[in-house]
């Protein structure tokens, strides 16, 4: 029982000294959470040898002696898979990590030379950074908190006609239904699972804003009760007298009391235990998938985001904070898979991620949290280059398919607003996936990497 204690107090010292830090990896499905992370853990472990990290000072100025994995505060979280994540893209050929099916964690030590040393001549101090990975699935239902089921119901409806049609089996079901009618069990869990497939169909198609998360990927709740509900289209539009007057073994009672519990039991819990915690936190976008999927999927990108921003805490820390009741100070939000298009595209694809972000950055400013909109490429998949096209010189991308064909093209431009009616008109735009290029046994080549790192933690290592 020693060694557990130990290890809080140890925390709690380390705490204090500002010499920990958590850093939350958020991001919908698809947008690079484990690429990123397996980058960072492969950066830092490459610091001051063959790592290129140009724009985090430390690195640059050889005082970043590199990273060690630990074992990490909780252990009864899985730990993230970098092993099997690099070995994977160290295969012939190369293969993108599979991507995250739970929680998981990882704990690095960072051994660094202050700027300004004591009075020992070189003296070294640590970093302990605690990373943490979520199913982006999961992280859609923190909106959850903030509905009562009616409102949740209204908040599941009018998402365009594309998203609709997929939940057409599921619409054809409910509607033969009476919220006062003695629920049937078997019923009940059958028009869920059409709820379920509808989800898991819009995710396919390309769609963000998907709830409940947990639908999608259940995990330990695979065939629970509590996985047995749907929204009522239309409820909310009832009088809410009449509704509290059902009794409890009524349709409504039940999916009323089942969203309840799913509410209380699975996502606070969740929210409580792991996004409270967090110092730090970057957000990875996909925009440039969403931008190939179309309008209704940009706009479901656009309110999935809305929504999730506004489900952590954000606010400047103290020591008393930063012990007890630690508040997210420091927030990056990053366009992903910049390597998808030519260098010259790069600014505009920060430039639409700051847009699309635009109502959640001001909330951030005002209450006066440092914000930093960058596009990367954790793991590079092409290399620029430039072909002559009707006598004029163009930028183009070469890289590896997933099929396995080479590629030499031009993927199109990135709007640098928010896109119109005439840009989806005449948009030709294409969104091409590609194999991680090979690396040699150092680091993995990147695009900006550096850049996130010296905002998310290079104050740290001054």
């Amino acid at each position: 029982m020693r060694q557990p204690l130990t290890r809080e107090l140890h925390d709690l010292l380390e705490r204090g000294r500002d010499r920990q830090l958590r850093l939350a990896v958020t991001g919908l499905s698809r947008s690079g959470k484990t690429a990123f992370l397996t980058s960072l853990v492969n950066q830092l472990r490459h610091a001051g040898l063959e790592a290129r990290l140009d724009l985090l000072p430390a690195a640059r100025d050889g005082r970043l002696l590199g990273a060690r994995r630990v074992e990490q505060h909780d252990l009864g979280v899985p730990r993230f898979p970098f092993d099997r994540a690099m070995s994977a893209l160290d295969d012939h050929p190369p293969r993108w990590p599979e991507p995250t099916r739970g929680i998981s964690e990882l704990r690095l030590v960072l051994r660094y030379r202050p700027l300004r040393p004591g009075l020992m001549s070189g003296e070294t101090r640590r970093l302990t950074l605690d990373l943490f990975d979520y199913p982006g699935e999961w992280l859609l239902d923190l909106p959850l908190l903030g509905h009562d089921y009616p409102s949740w119901s209204r908040s599941q409806t009018g998402h365009g006609d594309a998203r609709e049609a997929l939940f057409a089996d599921w619409h054809r079901e409910v509607a033969t239904l009476d919220p006062a009618q003695e629920v049937d069990e078997g019923r009940l869990a059958e028009i869920a699972e059409r709820y379920a497939e509808g989800l898991r169909a819009a995710r396919e198609a390309g769609f963000s804003d998907l709830q409940p998360g947990r639908f999608l990927l259940p995990g330990e709740l695979e065939g629970a009760p509590v996985l047995q509900f749907f929204p009522l289209p239309g409820i909310a539009d009832a009088d809410p007298a009449q509704l509290a007057q059902l009794p409890p073994e009524s349709l409504y009672a039940t999916l009323a009391r089942r969203f309840r519990h799913y509410q209380q039991h699975i996502v606070r819990p969740f929210y409580r235990d792991h996004f409270r915690r967090f110092d730090r936190q970057i957000v990875l976008v996909d925009i440039l998938g969403a931008l190939n999927a179309g309008p209704e999927r940009f706009e479901d990108l656009s309110r999935a985001l809305g929504r999730l921003m506004q489900s952590f805490d954000y606010g400047r820390r103290s020591l008393l904070s930063r012990l007890f009741a630690p508040r997210i100070d420091r927030l990056a939000i990053a366009a992903t898979k910049a390597d998808h298009v030519t260098p010259e595209q790069h600014a505009r694809m920060t430039g639409l991620l700051e847009t699309l972000l635009a109502e959640p950055l001001k909330d951030l400013h005002f209450a006066n949290v440092p914000v930093r909109a960058l596009s990367l490429a954790a793991i590079r998949a092409t290399e620029a280059r430039e072909v002559n096209h009707q006598g004029q010189r163009q930028s183009a991308l070469r890289g590896t398919t997933l099929a396995g064909e080479e590629a030499l093209l031009f993927p199109g431009e990135v709007p640098s607003r928010l896109p119109d009616a005439d840009f989806w008109a005449r948009q030709g735009f294409t969104f091409t996936a590609f194999r991680p290029l090979p690396r040699d046994g150092g680091a993995l080549p990147h695009i900006r990497m550096d850049a996130a790192l010296d905002w998310l933690i290079g104050d740290k290592l001054q």
